[in-house]
Formats: C-alpha cells, sequence, structure tokens
C-alpha cells in the first residue's frame, strides 16, 4: 500500500493551463463502471421530503450527488485557482465595483432530454432558489443579486445589490444549477430522489425504505461544458458504516473510498501491507465547531459560552480522537485560508479552569452549569461520539458543567437543529468555496443557514459587505479581522478542529489525486480506468 500526501498548491501546479474540450467527446473509459463508496447517508423525510432538490439541499454530500448533473455556469477548478467556465463560455465583472456580472452561454447547450437550453433557463433556475428561499438558507448565497436579465437565447446579465467578489464562486454552488423547468416547478421543490440536467452524467437512484441505497451515472451524450470526462459509468454505494466500507475495497468490490474514512481505517491503511489500496491526503478545508441557540436559557449568557471555549482543550482533543489527521482551530476561518487570524487563541489562550470559573462568577452564574451536547451519530464519520464523549469528560472534569451528549441520526438532527431543538450542537462544515467570506457570512449573515438567532448588525450590514468589495482578497484583511475577533468575543459558534481530506483508490484507478477538489467536492468526471500494478 502507498501513501501519498499532496498540498492544494502542489496539486494546483500539476494542472494544464485550461480546462478545455468538449466533455461529450468519447474520451472515457471502456472498463466496467468505477464504483464508490460513502457512508453519508440520504433520507427522504417529512420535514425534508426534497434532500437533492438544488433549491434546498444546503450539504457537501447530497450537493456531491448534485453535481454530476446538475450543471452550473461555472465551475472550481481541479486544484486551487478561480472559478472557469463551465455550462458558459465566459464570465466577467463588466463594471470596476464588481456589482454587474455577465455571462455568455455555450452554444448547444441542452438537457440530457434534448431540451435546449438558452438564458431564460438559467435566469428562471436561480430564481426559482431565490423565490423558494428554502430553510436550509442556502439561497443567502445568492443574496447579493438584485434583478437578473437576458440578453437573447445566450446573454445573462446579473445586477448585484453590492459589490460582491466572490459571486463567481457562488455560480459554482448546485444552488445557481440549471435545471429544466418542466421537472422543476418555479415555486416549489421537488420531493424525492430523481435528478436531472445537462451535466456530465445522467442519474438514477436506488432508494430503498425512503433512503438512497446507490446512485448510477451514465455518460451524458448530449452533455457540452469544460470538463474532460474519463469514464463512461460510476456507481456511488451507500455503506452503513465505515467498516463495511472498508472490507468493501480491500476484497475488491469497490474500487474508491470516500467520505468517511475513519480515524483507525486512515492509521491502518498507511501501515497496511495492501500494495492494491493508494491511501492520499490532501490538506483540508474542513471544520468543526459546537453552535448555540444564543435565545436558550442554557446558554443565554455569553459567559457561559465564554467558559466553555476557556476550558475546552482542542489540543488534546485532537491528540485524542483524530491524532495527526486534524489539528486544533481557532477561528471560523481555516488556518490555511487567507484571512485566518487566531482570535480564539488571542483572546482565551491555553485552556484554564481558574479563567473559565472567574467569567461565570463575574457574571452571577452557579457552578455546575448543564447542558446537553447534541451530535449526528451517521453524517461525520464514527469518531463523531468519541469526540463529543471527549468534550463532555472535558467540561465535567472542570467541575463547572454537568454535561451530558446525545446522538441523533442526521436525518432528524438536521431540521431539528433548525427549527432550534437544540441548545448546543455541533457540526461540521465543508466550505461551498475556498474563501474566507464562505466560513463567515453562512454563520453571521441574515438568514443564516443554523436558524441561529444571533445577529449583529455590524457584521452583517457593515463588514461583510466591506469584505466583499475586494477583488484582491489580502486587502479583505481589516473587515474579516473584526468579524474574527467579534466571533471570539460573542460565540455564537465555537470552532474545535480543522482536518484533513482522506480518499483511498485501488491502484487501477486514474485521476484520484484530483477527484477531490479545496472545496471538498468530489469530482468523479476525473476518474478513469488503468492497469493494476499486480
Amino acid at each position: 500500500m502507498n501513501r501519498k500526501t499532496l498540498a492544494l498548491s502542489a496539486v494546483a501546479g500539476l494542472l494544464t493551463p485550461a480546462l478545455a474540450g468538449c466533455g461529450g467527446a468519447d474520451t472515457g473509459s471502456k472498463g466496467g463502471a468505477i464504483v464508490i463508496a460513502t457512508t453519508d447517508q440520504f433520507t427522504a423525510t417529512k420535514d425534508a421530503p426534497a434532500p437533492l432538490d438544488p433549491a434546498y439541499t444546503y450539504d457537501t454530500s447530497a450537493w456531491n450527488l448534485l453535481r454530476p448533473t446538475v450543471q452550473t455556469l461555472m465551475i472550481q477548478p481541479k486544484g486551487d485557482g478561480d472559478p472557469v467556465p463551465e455550462a458558459a463560455q465566459s464570465c466577467s465583472f463588466t463594471d470596476k465595483g464588481s456589482e454587474r456580472y455577465v455571462c455568455k452561454l455555450r452554444g448547444g447547450l441542452r438537457f440530457a432530454d434534448g431540451d435546449a437550453i438558452t438564458a431564460a433557463d438559467v435566469k428562471s433556475s436561480i430564481e426559482r432558489s431565490l423565490r423558494i428561499n428554502a430553510d436550509t438558507g442556502v439561497s443567502a448565497l445568492l443574496n447579493t443579486i438584485d434583478t437578473i436579465e437576458t440578453q437573447g437565447d445566450r446573454e445573462i446579465v446579473f445586477h448585484l445589490k453590492s459589490a460582491d467578489a466572490t459571486f463567481p464562486y457562488k455560480l459554482t454552488t448546485p444552488v445557481a444549477g440549471i435545471v429544466n423547468p418542466k421537472n422543476y416547478a418555479g415555486d416549489k421543490l421537488r420531493d424525492g430522489f430523481d435528478v436531472d440536467g445537462s451535466g456530465p452524467y445522467t442519474f438514477k437512484a436506488v432508494v430503498r425504505d425512503n433512503t438512497i441505497a446507490s446512485v448510477t451515472y451514465t455518460r451524458n451524450p448530449q452533455y457540452r461544458g469544460s470538463l474532460d470526462v474519463n469514464n463512461d459509468k460510476v456507481v456511488i454505494r451507500v455503506f452503513a458504516d465505515a467498516d463495511s466500507m472498508a472490507a468493501a475495497i480491500e476484497k475488491g468490490d469497490v474500487d474508491v473510498m470516500a467520505r468517511t474514512i475513519s480515524p483507525d481505517q486512515i492509521a491502518k491503511l498507511d501501515a497496511g501491507t495492501d500494495k492494491h489500496v493508494e491511501l492520499l491526503e490532501l490538506s483540508g478545508l474542513e471544520i468543526r465547531y459546537l453552535a448555540f441557540n444564543t435565545k436558550a436559557a442554557t446558554v443565554e449568557s455569553k459567559a457561559v459560552r465564554q467558559a466553555m471555549a476557556q476550558v475546552i482543550d482542542r489540543a488534546a482533543l485532537v491528540a485524542k480522537v483524530y491524532n495527526t489527521q486534524a489539528k486544533p482551530l481557532y477561528s471560523l476561518v481555516p488556518a490555511s485560508l487567507t484571512g485566518h487570524i487566531n482570535s480564539f487563541f488571542n483572546k482565551y489562550g491555553d485552556p484554564s479552569t481558574a479563567k473559565a470559573k472567574a467569567l461565570l462568577t463575574q457574571a452571577g452564574i452557579t457552578a455546575p452549569v448543564k447542558l446537553t451536547l447534541h451530535y449526528t451519530t451517521d453524517h461525520y464519520g464514527s469518531a463523531t461520539k468519541q469526540e463529543f464523549e471527549t468534550l463532555r469528560k472535558q467540561l465535567n472534569d472542570s467541575g463547572l458543567f454537568d454535561v451530558t451528549i446525545q446522538g441523533h441520526p442526521w436525518a432528524t438532527f438536521r431540521p431539528a437543529e433548525q427549527k432550534g431543538a437544540y441548545d448546543v450542537w455541533g457540526m461540521g462544515w465543508f466550505p461551498d468555496f475556498p474563501d474566507a467570506d464562505n466560513f463567515v457570512a453562512p454563520f453571521l449573515d441574515k438568514h443564516n443557514f443554523l436558524g441561529s438567532p444571533y445577529s449583529n448588525t455590524r457584521i452583517q450590514n457593515k463588514l461583510i459587505p466591506e469584505s466583499r468589495r475586494e477583488a484582491d482578497r489580502l486587502n479583505a484583511s481589516k473587515p474579516l479581522d473584526e468579524i474574527q475577533d467579534t466571533v471570539a468575543e460573542d460565540i455564537p459558534v465555537l470552532p474545535l478542529w480543522q482536518g484533513k481530506e482522506y480518499i483511498a483508490a485501488r491502484d487501477d484507478i486514474t485521476g484520484v489525486a484530483y477527484a477531490i477538489n479545496s472545496s471538498s467536492v468530489l469530482q468523479v468526471w476525473e476518474l478513469g480506468r488503468g492497469v493494476s500494478d499486480g
């Protein structure tokens, strides 16, 4: 077994200067379907009956199911770098103030069923997401749009409410995906697991008990876009747990193992002797954090939240649960992104029970503070339970807290936290795009995706818009610094750690280095089948 470690910048350095060509060309592997294993669960429930509608879903794992089929105007490149045109032939700001953005569609674009795609379809798709305004908060990604106009069949003009240098990135996300109005009603969500679009693949799900068992992607002969497609068929199989997923790749029943490989399995693969399986490690932008219902009686006082920040030992948590596969995080913005500062460490320093006790005493709060920490049992991997057991022990050992923990399946956990059912809960964040804005606005802007009651008008009305005016992201540091320092003071969320990306593949699979990009996007079109070393 070989292990490769790639920094994102190193991957980007391997890229060709441009993504060119027509993805409909016959360039794919002629071998069998490439089978990808995942433990991500996709369930339709009464509270979330449309888990794969682009206007609804705001979750990396579901987005990864959508991206091969739902085409977007722009797309993120293989590694690092600015977005490049996908369904669009070209896109650019046409003013100095980053408030007018114009895209011209490629010629000959069609949905998989053969229907021609026009600028009006793009306009209606994006306006649909804004009109539905789903309670997941995903439409907030498009909230700088004022109006959309079309000029002929191929040109779309976006007029923005305010400058937004990150807008090209937002057009890479599925909420801005192009959907056929005959399949997606303009004023309501599409329930179930049907997905249609104009991307490089068609989509077909096998569903059991309202849960996806597998998805088959078959190359779409109608596809016209920037992607080179290196296979004819991909199957994503959903496994109940990481152990059964690992057993499948060892037997050769699957070709690629993606989310979520457990820490123990990563260590085993790293030290193993199976020469036919390769583990790839990339520096990642995944973060984990605790979120707070700041109106709940137990944590309404920021002194309680500050005391938790003062007690929790991130380094010990990471060492016990994740070893070298993660590192402590002291801001919402990951350490590897432009704009990051260690606001939490600057304010709280090393863990201290004495300082935490003083915070509670000054606020007139009697210890121990009784809390329940909620977490999801089946969305972020099997180590999540151990992580919350460790957090419970750290907080309770201080004598300042009386903490219990409670796990829930994602299908009930996510709707419950959005409705304010939990006072404190654990979440992960995989970026929509690799910019500090995407680690700030989704948590703190109006209609944030957590449904958090925390609202800071200075952040919303001044600092976020000010940071978006800067096309050179280095120049956005002043408002971003203030936002991060404010979060460390008020603690609507408490960052815990930043993770790495891992993917494992059998040695006859090519393109694995490009299969996950800097925003945790699973790029199935990059995978091909070669020759085994064995």
